[in-house]
């Protein structure tokens, strides 16, 4: 039973030195909400359509994305939503000493992306 309790206790405090609080804790993906003026806009997210307005996408934050949105009779408006990193991450990754920090800078895993929501007023061809 001790052999237990010590073997336990010391793989708790060696997780968090091999591994970064952003790559423990993070989510894999996050959340984009996705509107259009008006309403039933096709999204299509890195040439694949994902759905029509409004939408919600849960999308990894390691990447960069290029939506587009499209209706008949509309003119096409593209967004661009790009990725940053979480500060709150790397304090904490700090705190943990070098190697959090390698570890989640490696993965991406302290990233975010750098908009929740992204609306697009589409305007009527002429």
């Amino acid at each position: 039973m001790k052999k237990t309790s010590i073997l336990f206790f010391t793989i708790i405090f060696l997780i968090p030195l091999f591994s970064g609080c952003a790559t423990l804790f993070g989510p894999d993906e996050h959340p984009l909400d996705l509107s259009s003026n008006p309403q039933g806009a096709e999204v299509i997210v890195n040439g694949v359509k994902r759905g029509t307005t409004p939408l919600e996408l849960e999308l990894k934050a390691d990447k960069s994305y290029t939506i587009e949105f499209k209706k008949e009779g509309y003119q096409k408006v593209t967004r661009v939503v790009n990725t940053k990193v979480g500060a709150g991450w790397i304090v904490l990754d700090v705190l943990g000493g070098l190697v959090p920090v390698i570890v989640d800078a490696a993965t991406g895993n302290w990233n975010k992306l750098d908009q929740e929501a992204v609306n697009a007023s589409l305007s009527e061809e002429n």
